[in-house]
């Protein structure tokens, strides 16, 4: 399966830690920067102030606007009020597999929308038995693709593969540590046996 890695609109759902917001930042910016592509920020996580200040700074050093929503029929205006943009880019709150009215609550901003790439962000830190949790939660959300974070952090990429067969899914990137724009890079299978086979060696 393939998966269109300049879809005009992308969101990012996910638990917790994982790095939604600054995969969002790296995302805009090498769109903004490298691309020329004109670009906009949606954040639909109002829970945690800090994240929404967050990307505020990042929009502002990377010179593009942020829209910050709270319902539904928010969202759609904002997706409308932006349609001009070449990219629209979509941070959502991060929360507890287990909360399922916060799960009911996220699936409403994405129900029946299909203007919207959306993409599960999944640590490649992450123990296995976790993982399969996420991804069978989060699965009440229709999500396209996959993001594996953290490639950095981890030395037991078997989590990962098992991933993979979890979610039926491609994927579309790799983060790879904390830099904005730099620590992204296009998702792939080859890299993931790669990152097996180095496993593999260094046991």
């Amino acid at each position: 399966e393939t998966i269109e890695r300049n879809a005009k609109a992308l969101a990012l759902i996910g638990p917790t830690g994982v790095g939604k917001t600054t995969t969002i930042a790296k995302l805009a910016a090498r769109s903004a920067i490298k691309d020329k592509a004109k670009v906009a920020m949606i954040t639909i996580d109002t829970y945690r102030i800090a994240a929404v200040e967050q990307l505020k700074v990042y929009a502002k050093i990377i010179g593009v606007p942020v829209e910050v929503v709270q319902t539904p029929e928010e969202l759609t205006r904002a997706l409308k009020k932006h349609n001009a943009m070449d990219r629209i880019f979509i941070d959502t709150i991060g929360q507890s597999q287990k909360d399922l009215e916060q799960m009911q609550e996220l699936k409403s901003f994405f129900n029946h929308r299909d203007d919207v790439q959306i993409n599960l962000v999944l640590s490649a830190t992450t123990k296995n038995k976790d993982m399969m949790n996420i991804i069978e939660n989060f699965g009440q959300v229709p999500f396209n693709a996959i993001v594996f974070s953290k490639i950095d952090e981890s030395s037991d990429f078997g989590t990962l593969y098992n991933g993979l067969l979890w979610t039926k899914r491609p994927i579309s990137y790799f983060t790879t540590g904390q830099n904005v724009p730099d620590d992204i890079e296009a998702g792939s299978c080859e890299r993931v046996a790669d990152l097996l086979l180095q496993q593999l060696v260094t046991q």
